[in-house]
């Protein structure tokens, strides 16, 4: 690992680390990631479908980049007309991806729209492409 998950004694967050601290390797900073298709269409409409498409597009950066989402520490994910409800949808998309024994620091944001009527979800990241 690039990185080391820090979860203090108390009442913490399943699922995700409350810190990550950067140990070795370069940094790499993810823009932010929509579900765009290699044609340029947008993923969906469902946010499953959404949220596997962007996983999938930050696995190919990550990829391209020399890394993977083992490395990844942080990731901040933008959810328009957020509900509760939807957690665990995100979750189980998420967990596909991500190493659940070594969570990254996470943000799950509502918001009110994105850039595109159509789209969903934007996800940006911070990892470490290992030496």
């Amino acid at each position: 690992m690039t990185f080391r998950a820090v979860n203090p004694p108390g009442n913490n967050i399943p699922g995700i680390s409350q810190a990550a601290i950067i140990e070795s390797g370069k940094l790499l900073l993810l823009s932010g990631h929509v579900p765009f298709l290699a044609d340029g269409s947008i993923a969906g409409p469902e946010l499953e479908i959404q949220l596997e498409q962007v996983f999938s597009n930050l696995d190919a950066t990550l990829k391209a980049s020399g890394s993977n989402f083992r490395h990844v520490a942080r990731l901040t994910i933008y959810v328009r007309d957020f509900q509760p409800g939807l957690l665990p949808t995100i979750r189980s998309v998420r967990d596909r991806f991500i190493d659940t024994a070594h969570p990254p620091a996470s943000s799950l944001i509502g918001v009110a729209t994105l850039f595109h009527p159509d789209v969903l979800v934007e996800i940006d990241a911070i990892a470490t492409i290992p030496a």
